[in-house]
């Protein structure tokens, strides 16, 4: 199950979000599979991620949190940029 969450300031200085490596992405649709548990901030763009199971929808802001193993398609649908910490 894919998690998203409205962090505060202090949770986001605490994990040390902006450390994390930063990933940008056009509008786009394609496949994704996660290895890893991947933890990303959500820092411009808009986001739909299906799986066999859910559809959610994510952007500025947001916190989401993918499992390992998973499965989805991400549809881009204006320019993401996210920092992003894998494992």
């Amino acid at each position: 199950m894919i998690r998203i969450e409205k962090p505060s300031e202090e949770k986001l200085k605490e994990l040390q979000v902006k450390t994390w490596p930063v990933w940008e992405c056009a509008p786009s649709t394609f496949d994704w599979h996660n290895d890893e548990k991947e933890v990303c901030y959500i820092l411009e763009g808009k986001v739909t991620v299906k799986t066999a199971d859910e559809t959610v929808n994510f952007g500025p802001g947001d916190l989401v949190t993918f499992p390992a193993g998973l499965d989805c398609v991400w549809t881009v649908h204006e320019r993401v940029r996210k920092h992003y910490r894998l494992g």
